[in-house]
């Protein structure tokens, strides 16, 4: 198969969708690969290093999409990435379509066969193409939460570990997920005052037995949610229902009696957020105030620690790059039903029940595909 490496356009993204590591499977398993010149620059990897292991380099994303059978990316195509893909192409990269209904009509009508790293699954019910950004989101929340709280950048002033004499930030971690477990073990290795709220009974044990008395653990209620935010320094939602849109939990009347100066971390925005006064920001301006507090919501949070995210990723994702390239894509979804769970749109119709309920459009399962 013909595999395709674009160099991402998104705003600040440095992330790329193969390291030369991978494109040296994809060669040693007889596939070619087409690599867009100074797709790997971000993360310090030349042209020469993708052509030493075999990749061709090629001078423009149009020349990649025109020949490439397989497009492998880390974000959503853009308008003008859409404009390029071609019926039956393969696309394979975070989609995040529950929150971008223009997105997904382009690709409706582009005929592609969109599968989203998002929404593949594992044994254990997990999601292993979400889970490495979900970490990095995770630890990264609050080192950006922290310097939020600074008073030059708008925040109350507050250090979140406190010092003796002076109580630690009081931290609120909506969801206790992988993002909502790393973003806790990052705020209590900087001595916050750390409460995760989540649903899960369950959940909130493992954390207990994980943490112990160190970490404080809510069952989630709209109660729970208010008091806790409305009296929180730093608040991380890190809520996730895989494929549909994120829940709102915190509402703008919560957000209004939170103290000035205060910080909202929305790791949920790519799947349109889970606090009401969540709009998507970028890297190069990450954060806005509303009601006086601080708001960062950065569609693409990984990015900006782009060499550890991109091969953290690469991790993850190449086995099953490889499976694509080695099957076709309907054979590797027959043989794998967590691959087949990735599958979110196939040649004008969405594959994935979350996705078209989010965004009110028509469901196909994909066993009633045609078999072609």
């Amino acid at each position: 198969m013909r595999v395709g490496v674009p160099k991402e356009i998104k705003t600040k993204e440095y992330r790329v969708g193969l390291v030369p590591g991978s494109v040296r499977e994809l060669v040693h398993h007889g596939h070619e690969v087409l690599v867009e010149t100074g797709a790997g620059s971000g993360i310090g990897f030349d042209d020469d290093a993708y052509h030493a292991v075999g990749g061709e380099i090629v001078a423009t994303a149009a020349e990649v999409f025109a020949r490439a059978e397989m497009i492998v990316k880390v974000k959503e195509p853009q308008p003008g990435e859409i404009a390029f893909l071609r019926p039956g192409q393969l696309l394979f990269t975070y989609l995040h379509l529950a929150a971008d209904k223009a997105q997904t009509e382009g690709l409706l009508r582009a005929g592609v066969i969109g599968i989203a790293y998002e929404t593949v699954t594992d044994a254990r019910g997990g999601l292993p193409l979400l889970a490495p950004m979900s970490e990095v989101a995770g630890r990264m929340s609050v080192q950006v939460g922290a310097h939020c709280l600074e008073k030059e950048q708008g925040g109350a002033g507050i250090l979140l570990g406190g010092v003796p004499g002076v109580a630690a930030a009081k931290v609120v971690i909506l969801g206790g997920g992988v993002a909502g477990t790393n973003a806790a073990r990052v705020a209590m290795g900087m001595e916050a005052y750390v409460t995760v709220i989540d649903k899960s009974l369950q959940r909130l044990y493992e954390l207990d037995l994980q943490f112990g008395a160190q970490l404080h653990t809510l069952f989630s209620t709209v109660e729970n949610i208010e008091r806790e935010v409305v009296a929180a320094d730093l608040v991380i939602g890190a809520v996730l229902v895989p494929g549909a849109a994120a829940p709102r939990l915190v509402t703008r009347e919560m957000v209004a009696r939170m103290r000035p100066g205060s910080v909202l971390v929305d790791i949920a925005i790519d799947q349109g957020g889970c606090f009401a006064t969540s709009r998507p920001t970028t890297h190069a301006a990450p954060t806005y105030i509303e009601s006086g507090v601080i708001h960062y919501c950065v569609t693409n949070m990984p990015g900006a620690v782009a060499r550890t995210s991109t091969f953290a990723l690469n991790n993850a994702t190449l086995p099953f790059v490889l499976a694509l390239a080695d099957k076709g894509w309907c054979q590797a979804v027959r043989d794998d039903p967590h691959l087949r769970r990735g599958l979110n749109i196939v040649r004008g119709r969405i594959t994935h029940q979350a996705v078209a309920a989010a965004l009110g459009l028509p469901f196909t399962p994909p066993e009633e595909l045609p078999a072609a």
